[in-house]
């Protein structure tokens, strides 16, 4: 069995209803086991470690700023290489737009890299992200529990569409409105955090 690094990317940590949805994909443990689960929130260094290969990449400071302005769910799971294979199979491609009809990103992803999780891409990936990361947050216990459902609703497809129109410039100001509308009736948190989220959301449309 092989380690993989799990995170709940702010779009999905904060999304209530994907949140449920994906947990409940996960929680299913068919051919992997979730080993931990806990609230952290990555400093800096990490992520910029953690994302080296995309350093110079003009997105590169909205992801840092993505990874780090909130806390997320992070985790680690254990499973063979077929079933990690299965698991990002399930998953679907990076991008958005890419994503395999039917996978979770293809129905829970927003636009571009808002796609909902990080999973390790192979065992050897996993072993160092794992190795890594278990220096900082712990990752031998479940800390917290998630729901498999949620009375929030799942707005995924109009986030999408509105984030299509932002990124090609149209209707910019009615488009950004509507999408911190959505994400404040999908979301409960402090409008502090709340905040944090439309700029990281917003940042990836810009």
């Amino acid at each position: 069995m092989a380690d993989a690094l799990l995170i709940f990317k702010p779009d999905a940590t904060y999304r209530l209803a994907v949140r449920a949805a994906l947990w409940s994909w996960l929680a299913s443990e068919r051919d992997w086991k979730v080993e931990s689960l806990a609230w952290f929130q990555p400093p800096v260094p990490l992520i910029e470690s953690h994302y080296d290969f995309l350093q110079g990449r003009p997105f590169f400071p909205w992801l840092v700023d993505f990874m780090t302005a909130l806390p997320l769910v992070v985790g680690r799971v254990t499973a063979s290489a077929d079933a990690l294979k299965l698991m990002r199979y399930d998953l679907g491609e990076t991008r958005i737009a890419q994503s395999r009809p039917g996978s979770l990103r293809e129905r829970y992803g927003i636009f571009g890299g808002l796609n909902c999780l990080h999973l390790s891409d192979a065992p050897e990936t996993g072993a160092a992200e794992v190795e890594k990361w278990s220096k900082v947050v712990q990752l031998d216990k479940v800390a917290v529990e998630l729901e498999t459902q949620s009375d929030k609703p799942d707005h995924t497809y109009r986030l999408r569409s509105l984030a299509t129109q932002l990124a090609a410039g149209f209707h910019v100001e009615l488009a950004s409105r509507a999408i911190r509308e959505l994400l404040a009736e999908e979301s409960a948190i402090e409008e502090k955090s709340r905040e944090a989220l439309y700029r990281v959301i917003l940042g990836a449309l810009s």
